[in-house]
């Protein structure tokens, strides 16, 4: 019998246009994984699948044919995210008995932990040894799980696996997948599955009426892959480097359609230079196809960068990478007076989070955690206005209720305060981790839609709220200055130093009880206004106004809003 050891490669990331140094295509087993993990995953995304490491696993369980066994030290991320659930399916399929021994170190997903003390390699994604066995004419598939513990530093593992050493000295823990090709459900609650859900790619695909999903249509997040060029705080910043790097790939395309070698290929023949052109994926294959791109004032928009942080957006086609469906959500600045979308994180997520807009948000909304999947209230095709919840939805609601009055509008603003509800936000982390949201059908939905109608006007319309009686300290001994350059916190968290002259004072404990994620909105904003210099362009994105007053009044009103809404979610216990 054949045996396949290895420690592949594992970045699933790794596509940098702009130094021509992504991960290699491979035509045969890139193929295979299409054809097979990705086939069969119920997951919204599965570009994690790329990673090579999964690659490798698909060709070693190829290559061994009748019997043999891959043993592969890797990446652990197969084993829990929704991404490989098809991947999963199909090591079931493909072996007879599967051993993994997780040696946890995920630094990405525990920040607790540092690459270098508790991680085996020292980097920062989880490590587990993998051994896949296939006999022959055996039936059916026996998987074998162990862990070390998820604290230990890498000295403690390494004696572990000194003492070790073989498979009958590991206490291993049988273990049964669920349905939807679930290995670990430690913490997972079934009742979980029986809830509606926010919405399902197979609905998506439904041509009219969708029925069992509360929204017939989702998108994620618009994608620049140039963001330091497609986005700024100022207008005429955001215009004159767009113009810039319009002008400059144009001159590419001009160059490509009259180039002499007709065998040159894209990689080879672009221009790269970091303060004239950022480079993506498809705005090489654009320059490929001869796709000119044109300036037009009108498409700078307003976009939701991260939580609380409005930008400018050069909302466009070709210069974006991705704009995925937001043509038809927010087509024109006037939908942005009609138009909502509930976001939420991609199944996957590191993190309970989500938020509200009525802007084009970012891809990466909740940096640092899985894409932004946007749920909308309406779609426009053409210029008509469609209401994206489903009529199966509205009629579930009004029987579910015995409530022939309940609007879509009433299930919308249920849904975004249910999200914030403290007990299922808590109960149901790890299924809100693993997957789209599912909603319970929960008593008093009046009282539901009429929090979530608080809620979403108090963080879509957040700058029009009263501002927090903060106390101005003025440090005399330094120049009046209302300027940003980088705030930050006092330890107690009291005081926020806005600048050498000026300090924040008298913030409320309370304020940092609503979190986003890992953070509280006053972080978000803290974190997000201050004046960063991209290091491969040289762009500055300066988030200080002519209006000096803009971010110091921006705090105050979302400490009145972090407050407020700490009230409401305290009201839906």
């Amino acid at each position: 019998f054949t045996v396949i050891i290895g420690n592949p490669p594992y970045n699933a990331g790794q596509a940098d246009e702009n130094d021509n140094n992504k991960n290699r295509k491979y035509v045969t087993i890139d193929g295979r994984v299409r054809e097979t993990y990705a086939k069969d995953s119920k997951a919204t995304s599965v570009s994690k699948l790329n990673d090579p490491y999964v690659k490798a696993i698909r060709w070693a369980s190829d290559r061994i044919e009748d019997e043999g066994i891959v043993a592969l030290v890797t990446n652990n991320s197969f084993l829990d995210s929704i991404s490989f659930d098809g991947m999963r399916k199909h090591l079931e399929q493909d072996f007879s008995s599967v051993y993994v021994l997780d040696l946890g170190g995920n630094v990405r997903q525990n920040p607790k932990l540092s690459g270098t003390t508790h991680n085996v390699f020292g980097i920062q994604v989880g490590v587990s040894i993998n051994l896949f066995v296939k006999t022959k004419g055996s039936t059916g598939c026996d998987i074998f799980y162990a862990r070390v513990g998820e604290d230990w530093r890498k000295e403690a593992k390494y004696d572990y696996l000194n003492k070790r050493q073989h498979l009958n000295k590991v206490d291993w823990k049988q273990i049964t997948p669920d349905k939807k090709q679930t290995w670990l459900t430690e913490g997972l609650h079934a009742e979980f599955d029986t809830f509606l859900p926010l919405g399902t790619k197979e609905a998506k695909k439904v041509k009219g009426e969708a029925e069992g999903v509360i929204f017939k249509t989702y998108s994620l997040g618009v994608a620049t892959h140039r963001d330091s060029w497609a986005y700024n705080f100022n207008q005429e910043n955001l215009a004159t480097k767009m113009q810039c790097c319009i002008d400059s790939y144009n001159e590419q395309v001009e160059k490509w359609i009259k180039r002499e070698d007709k065998e040159a290929k894209i990689d080879d023949f672009v221009m790269y230079d970091d303060t004239r052109l950022s480079w993506s994926r498809d705005l090489k294959l654009d320059l490929k196809r001869g796709r000119n791109s044109k300036f037009q004032v009108e498409q700078i928009r307003k976009s939701l960068y991260r939580p609380f942080t409005s930008s400018n957006l050069y909302f466009d086609r070709i210069m974006n990478e991705e704009v995925y469906q937001f043509p038809s959500i927010f087509p024109t600045p006037e939908s942005e007076q009609e138009n909502m979308v509930i976001c939420v994180p991609s199944a996957g997520s590191k993190q309970v989070v989500f938020f509200i807009s009525n802007i084009i948000p970012d891809l990466n909304l909740f940096a640092g955690s899985t894409p932004n999947q946007s749920f909308p209230f309406y779609t426009y095709t053409d210029g008509k206005r469609t209401e994206n919840i489903t009529n199966w939805a509205l009629k579930h609601y009004q029987i579910h209720y015995k409530a022939p009055e309940i609007t879509k509008l009433d299930i919308f603003y249920a849904i975004y305060a249910i999200l914030h509800q403290s007990h299922y936000r808590t109960k149901y982390a790890l299924n809100l981790k693993r997957e789209l949201p599912r909603l319970p059908m929960l008593p008093e939905f009046k009282k539901y839609a009429e929090a979530g109608e608080k809620l979403a006007d108090l963080h879509l319309n957040y700058e029009s709220k009263s501002p927090y009686p903060l106390k101005i300290v003025e440090n005399q001994k330094v120049p009046f200055s209302m300027k940003v350059e980088k705030m930050k916190l006092s330890k107690d968290q009291s005081k926020i130093i806005y600048n050498d002259f000026l300090t924040l004072e008298g913030i409320p404990e309370a304020v940092y009880d609503y979190k986003l994620g890992n953070r509280s909105a006053l972080h978000w904003i803290i974190d997000q206004y201050k004046v960063k210099k991209d290091k491969r362009s040289g762009i500055v994105n300066d988030p200080n106004r002519e209006d000096d007053t803009y971010i110091l009044e921006l705090i105050k009103k979302v400490i009145t809003v972090s407050l407020e809404t700490v009230e409401i979610v305290e009201g839906l216990k």
